[in-house]
């Protein structure tokens, strides 16, 4: 029976664990996806697989269906011909259904765990020329010994009440052109697209707001991505607005790519994102699965 045959339930195709920096471990956000009634999850943690494991064995306990995936940072820079940019723009591109990691994908992940090491080390530096006491081993506690990310320097000024909150955290020190704020190291787009591929995943754009494009560039820029392997776009995110959202589904049809819906889920500091539910509270159903194969079938 297809899908579209009987009545469709929950899913999310883009969510966080602690494994980078979400709150809730692989199998603790797989148990709470079960809880909600999601039926099919993708972990997509930023830029390791280091959650898919648990999430995979729990979700199997759970009855829920597993997708293995990851969140990778791309260096953008309106190289290979297209630019358009603007201040503040960033690229992250999801690879969906990641079943057997290649040698060159396994290698060119621990290169930005390497360099997100030296990224974290270089903010405790900076930390430290404005005077505020802190240590390695507080920031390594803080993230619980998994992926240091930002949120985790947020949650360590909120602990020395230098901030409220980690909201706060992120205005004053954190975002880019605040004194903390150092830049991401990521992958170029057609070598994460190469490595995706041959991993057995589908790579997809997303939340392509982040990107801060206007419309009149951005098709031409999507576009472009498309003939160096892109092959889906996340229409529903809950950052972009729901016109937005219904552009990028008629901009991705118009382009064949493959469209994608996820919460972006992080966990309680993030209760703008619930576990399978997109922009302005729109519920995922798996709907969107039997128009991709690749995911439904692996």
């Amino acid at each position: 029976m297809s899908i579209s045959a009987r009545m469709a339930v929950m899913i999310d195709l883009h969510t966080h664990s602690s494994a980078s920096d979400g709150d809730f471990s692989p199998a603790q956000l797989i148990r709470e996806a079960s809880k909600k009634g999601i039926g099919a999850i993708a972990l997509t943690d930023h830029d390791t697989l280091g959650g898919l494991e648990s999430a995979a064995i729990e979700a199997k306990t759970a009855g829920v269906r597993f997708i293995p995936g990851i969140e990778i940072s791309i260096r953008w820079e309106g190289k290979g011909g297209v630019s358009g940019l603007g201040p503040g723009g960033e690229m992250h591109l999801l690879g969906l259904g990641i079943q057997s990691p290649s040698p060159a994908f396994l290698g060119a992940i621990a290169e930005l765990s390497s360099r997100r090491e030296a990224r974290n080390r270089e903010i405790l530096n900076r930390m430290h020329e404005l005077s505020i006491e802190a240590s390695w081993e507080e920031i390594i506690a803080i993230a619980g010994g998994d992926s240091v990310g930002r949120p985790h320097f947020a949650s360590l000024l909120v602990s020395k009440k230098i901030v409220r909150n980690r909201e706060q955290a992120f205005s004053r020190y954190l975002r880019p052109g605040r004194p903390l704020y150092v830049p991401k190291a990521g992958l170029d787009f057609d070598e994460a697209a190469v490595l995706i591929g041959e991993s057995g995943g589908i790579p997809v754009l997303a939340h392509p707001m982040s990107l801060y494009v206007a419309w009149g560039r951005l098709g031409e820029l999507i576009k472009a991505l498309k003939d160096r392997g892109l092959r889906g776009i996340e229409t529903w995110h809950p950052i972009a607005k729901a016109k937005s959202c219904h552009r990028l589904e008629d901009l991705g049809r118009s382009l064949g790519l493959y469209l994608t819906e996820g919460s972006d889920f992080h966990g309680l500091t993030r209760p703008d994102r619930q576990l399978g539910y997109s922009s302005r509270s729109r519920a995922i159903n798996d709907t969107i699965l039997e128009k991709i194969p690749d995911l439904l079938y692996n």
